[in-house]
Order: C-alpha cells, then sequence, then structure tokens
C-alpha cells in the first residue's frame, strides 16, 4: 500500500511539472484563438469566444506562405545533407579509428560550443565576399555544416556498438565497402540516424540569429518572419505573434509526437540502443 501511494505521488508531481512546462505553449495556441483585446485583457481570460480571423489573416499574409516554404526546404535539405556526410565520417572514426580520433572528435564538438554572436560577423563576411548571403544554396550549406558536429557524435556512438564482424563477414562474402555501409551497417543504426535528424531539424528550423543576418529577405524563414512582422503602426500584433508562434511549434510537434521513442536514444547516445 505504501508502495503503491509512492508511486502515486510520484507520477502526480510529474503531471504537475509536466504541465507547468507546458502551460506557456497552452497559453500560445489559446491566444491564437483569441481577438487582440482578450488576449491584452486583465486578469487574463480563460474564457472566451474563439474567433479563427487570425489565422485567415495569416494566410492572406503575404510572407507567411514563403517563410513556411523556405523552413521546410531548408531544414530538410540541411539535416538531409548534414547526415550523409556525418554517416561517412563517423564510419571512418569508427571503424577506421586514425590517431587522435578522441582529439578530432572534441574538435568538432566545440564548434558547437562558440556562442553565435562570435562568429556572425565573420560569416557576414565571408557571405558577402564569396556572393552567397540570402542565397539558397549559402543558407543550406551553413545549416549543413552547423549540424554535422552533433551528428557524428550520436552516429559514432551507434557505428561503436556495431559489432565489426558485421563488416568482415560482408567483405570476406564479396560484398564491396559501399555495399557494407549502406546494406549492412546503416540499418542497423538507424535509431542514430533519425535521432540526429530530429535533433539537427530543431535546431535548424528554431536557428533565428544567422537566418536573419545570412538569409535575409530573400530567404525568409518562420523565425525572422515572426521577429520582423510582429511590429506594426499600431503597436506590436500580438494575434499576428499568436498565430504564427502555433505554425511554428507545430512541424516540430508532429515530428517529436512520431518519432518520441528515438528522441530518448539519441539523448543517451545509442546506450539504450537495444531497447528500440
Amino acid at each position: 500500500m505504501l508502495a503503491t501511494k509512492k508511486k502515486g505521488g510520484y507520477y502526480a508531481l510529474l503531471w504537475i511539472i509536466a504541465i507547468i512546462f507546458f502551460l506557456p505553449v497552452l497559453w500560445i495556441v489559446l491566444s491564437a484563438f483569441k481577438v487582440r483585446e482578450d488576449i491584452l485583457a486583465w486578469p487574463p481570460k480563460f474564457i472566451f469566444t474563439p474567433t479563427l480571423d487570425n489565422f485567415k489573416n495569416l494566410f492572406t499574409n503575404d510572407r507567411f506562405i514563403p517563410a513556411l516554404t523556405n523552413s521546410l526546404l531548408i531544414t530538410l535539405l540541411s539535416v538531409i545533407i548534414a547526415i550523409v556526410v556525418a554517416y561517412l565520417a563517423s564510419y571512418g572514426f569508427s571503424r577506421y579509428k586514425p590517431k587522435l580520433t578522441g582529439f578530432m572528435m572534441f574538435m568538432l564538438l566545440s564548434i558547437r560550443m562558440v556562442p553565435g554572436a562570435a562568429t556572425v560577423v565573420p560569416m557576414f563576411m565571408m557571405y558577402t565576399a564569396l556572393g552567397w548571403k540570402s542565397t539558397y544554396p549559402g543558407i543550406i550549406l551553413f545549416y549543413a555544416m552547423f549540424s554535422i558536429p552533433f551528428s557524428v557524435w550520436i552516429l559514432k556512438s551507434f557505428l561503436d556498438g556495431v559489432s565489426t564482424k558485421f563488416d568482415e563477414t560482408a567483405l570476406v562474402n564479396g560484398g564491396g565497402r559501399c555495399h557494407t555501409m549502406f546494406k549492412i551497417i546503416l540499418p542497423q543504426v538507424k535509431p542514430g540516424i533519425v535521432a540526429s535528424f530530429i535533433f539537427n531539424s530543431i535546431f535548424v528550423w528554431n536557428e533565428f540569429l544567422f537566418g536573419f543576418i545570412l538569409g535575409g529577405n530573400n530567404v525568409q524563414t518562420m523565425p525572422v518572419a515572426l521577429a520582423t512582422e510582429t511590429f506594426t503602426s499600431s503597436g506590436v500584433d500580438w494575434t499576428y505573434v499568436a498565430t504564427m508562434s502555433v505554425f511554428n511549434l507545430l512541424p516540430l510537434l508532429i515530428l517529436l509526437y512520431f518519432f518520441q521513442k528515438y528522441l530518448l536514444v539519441g539523448m543517451t547516445f545509442g546506450t539504450v540502443r537495444g531497447e528500440v
């Protein structure tokens, strides 16, 4: 009986914590169905007449559809490029074990430790000199470059968990190196591939600073559109902020819902690989 009560209290505490963290998301979603007066009302209105006018106004906004399309295109292409390059690199690190592998892995990860504000000026100067600023290939290449190091760390941990006997058996039986990499080993690290895709998609989709500086108006993504279209002649357009935020959250929520089990595997870097 005591154990049951403790378990019930534990789950009740988890629900309370989850609800507290979910409240801002709930508030954004509710605000998307409110008129401006209801959003700014004090005390806050929890009972109100919902409206769909905010969504109609958003779809008539000339910048919304291009921003949504840009975010989907840039996120998908940059993450795919990053995962392909990271898989090849992590396979080399895992199987060939070059000298100073640990140091090179640390140097790769250290790229993500550098604050974005510290690199935005040199990146802007380089992109301007090369003519890559405000171009799709330039911004896709940038996000792919920033997504590769973390993907290498995740995929190498998964590849280390796959026995080299699979490689040896495939090679002895006449399989080439490419056949071994993509037909034999790749299916076994599928959870790592999906986890890398999720983590990098979250980063690319939500990134604002470099998207604003390097992308500009020509390659405007959802976070950039959310920031630049917030202010109007009458002040902050809170209905736009709330509605745009919902559409900014929706693709990631759908992605996380369908692939949540891979997210746990990726966070533990393959230590629970056998449970998937």
